[in-house]
C-alpha cells in the first residue's frame, strides 16, 4: 500500500508525533529506583541526547531506549509495510545514540542504556548496581 501523503508532506506530520515521555518503561524504573533505595536522579535534565534520568553528582546517565526504535531485536518485530522507511529511520536512532553516548563519554559521564524488554523482564540489576556503587563511594 503506498502512503497517501507524499514525502514532505508525511515529514511534517511525522514531526508533530512527539513521545510522551515513556511512561511505562520510566515509571517502572523509577519503582526500581525506589525498591533500591536510588536516589538523586532527575528527569527533564536539559543535556545532550534528553536522558530520561540523570545522576548529576554521580555523572551518570540513564537512557530507556524502546527496543524497536533503537535497534535491540529482541523481539524480532519489523513492518512489513514501508520496510525501507522504518530501517532507514533505526538505522539512523541506532547511529545518533552512539554518537551521544560518545560524546557524553568523552565528557566523563557514564552513560547507561536499558533496553525497554529488561525493564519489563526486570533483567537490569547489573546496569543498575553501577548506580548504587557510586552511591555508596559517592564517586
Amino acid at each position: 500500500m503506498t502512503d497517501v501523503f507524499n514525502k514532505t508532506q508525511r515529514s511534517a506530520i511525522m514531526r508533530k508525533v512527539k513521545s510522551n515521555g515513556n511512561k511505562s518503561t520510566e515509571i517502572r524504573l523509577i519503582q526500581h529506583f525506589k525498591l533500591l533505595g536510588i536516589k538523586g536522579w532527575r528527569r527533564n535534565y536539559k543535556m545532550l541526547g534528553n536522558p530520561d534520568f540523570v545522576f548529576p553528582k554521580l555523572k551518570i546517565i540513564i537512557f530507556t531506549d524502546g527496543c524497536f526504535w533503537h535497534g535491540h531485536d529482541c523481539r524480532n518485530t519489523r513492518p512489513k509495510q514501508n520496510k525501507d522507511y522504518w530501517n532507514t529511520k533505526r538505522e539512523r536512532n541506532i547511529a545518533r545514540d552512539i554518537i551521544v553516548t560518545k560524546s557524553l563519554s568523552s565528557r566523563k559521564w557514564t552513560v547507561i542504556r536499558i533496553w525497554e524488554c529488561e525493564i519489563k523482564n526486570g533483567e537490569m540489576q547489573e546496569k543498575l548496581n553501577m548506580i548504587i556503587r557510586g552511591q555508596k563511594f559517592n564517586l
